[in-house]
């Protein structure tokens, strides 16, 4: 199970000494095709790195051959030389493939502002191409930085699948999550297409994850599709299969959220309008009081309220309706059943909120707020 799944897709991992520990921290993902449609989504922070700056550009014609990928550094806020060792590394790979440069997406992961070795790099993707086989399993490893185990998946179509990878652990918010993801298809899919999968996608499962509130310079999706199962599923039955794919790999990222006790689904119910129903969700998705109440195991839902009235959405704030793991504690902004009767030590916890303004609803992924969180963000540069 993993992103050589799909026909006509090869994978490869090396340890190229970014990471002091000498662990595996590159990867190397190519689309053999027949075909070589892609598409890609990136983080929309307004500060982004060399890798981002410079894969925008890759994608804007819809054909990617290959990914590459490192983790030990983010390559962000590193100058120009930054952005020349990112170009170097893609020319490399494309020299490898017999490509050019311009169809290589690039992606790094780690500390901002470290230099990235760019001959450490170069010396990487020489050992890449020459193990490019079934290593995915492989490549999901290389890219982890703070994770503590790798994300994959595989779904399967009526004679195609699609499979992914996904690293990400902390500073998982919109939009994207701090993240990596390689998503591959052996499905004949053309680029408009991918896009349109793509962005219905990642926009109700990576854009609905929001661990912790912090939004990374970094973050890259990108899908390729070979074409080498020469199957053409149509568009609702292959975005359908990519949703599962990426709700899938966004659970497990929340699963891996540094130090987290609860993974918390928070699930707005009748509201105007969908983008209402993620506005007020993100709200409590978003409150340090909420998310610290839930690691003590305090079902307080007045800062459920409290979070919600601090949005934009629709409502009636003397008629709101609030549930903790099924249990109605607040009808009608008022208490309702005793808190006592919510048990909070499972490490799956729901709050459905009843908005009563119209008929859309949303949910949004978080996590409570634990000491293992602060302590490990407080060193992680050290």
């Amino acid at each position: 199970m993993s992103i050589t799944t799909p026909a006509g897709f090869r994978a490869a991992a090396t340890a190229a000494g970014l990471k002091s520990t000498g662990a595996t921290d590159m990867a190397l993902v190519v689309n053999d095709g027949p075909t070589h449609a892609s598409a890609s989504v990136f983080t929309s922070n307004r500060c982004k790195a060399n890798p981002v700056l410079w894969s925008q550009e890759v994608v804007k014609d819809g054909t990617v051959r290959a990914v590459v990928l490192n983790s030990g550094g983010a390559n962000c806020y590193t100058g120009a030389e930054g952005f020349q060792t990112t170009h170097a590394v893609a020319e490399r790979v494309a020299e490898k493939l017999g490509a050019g440069a311009i169809d290589i997406v690039v992606c790094s992961t780690g500390l901002i502002g470290l230099t990235n070795p760019r001959q450490n790099l170069l010396d990487g993707v020489d050992v890449l191409a020459d193990g490019l086989g079934e290593h995915g399993n492989a490549a999901a490893e290389a890219i982890m930085t703070t994770d503590s185990v790798s994300k994959q998946v595989v779904v399967e179509g009526p004679g195609w699948s699609i499979g992914g990878m996904a690293k990400g652990a902390g500073m998982l918010a919109p939009q994207l999550a701090t993240m990596l993801v390689v998503l591959t298809t052996d499905a004949v899919v053309g680029p408009d297409d991918c896009d349109t999968a793509l962005r219905a996608a990642t926009r109700v499962s990576f854009d609905r994850l929001d661990s912790d509130g912090c939004m990374s310079t970094n973050d890259t999706v990108t899908l390729m599709a070979s074409g080498a199962s020469g199957i053409t599923p149509s568009l609702e039955d292959f975005t359908e299969a990519l949703q599962r794919a990426c709700v899938d790999l966004a659970m497990q990222l929340l699963a891996d959220a540094e130090g987290a006790d609860h993974e918390i689904a928070i699930t707005v119910l009748n509201a105007v309008t969908e983008d209402e129903a993620v506005e007020a969700a993100r709200s409590v998705a978003r409150s340090n009081l909420f998310k610290a109440a839930v690691f003590g195991k305090d079902p307080n839902w007045g800062r459920v309220l409290a979070s919600l009235g601090t949005t934009d959405a629709t409502f009636d704030p003397a008629d709101l309706d609030v549930a903790m793991n099924g249990v109605w504690v607040c009808r009608s902004s008022t208490p309702h059943e005793p808190p006592d009767k919510v048990d909070l030590t499972a490490r799956d916890v729901s709050v459905t909120i009843d908005l009563k303004a119209g008929d859309a609803r949303a949910t949004v992924w978080t996590n409570d707020l634990t000491h293992a969180y602060v302590h490990e963000n407080s060193a992680y540069s050290s």
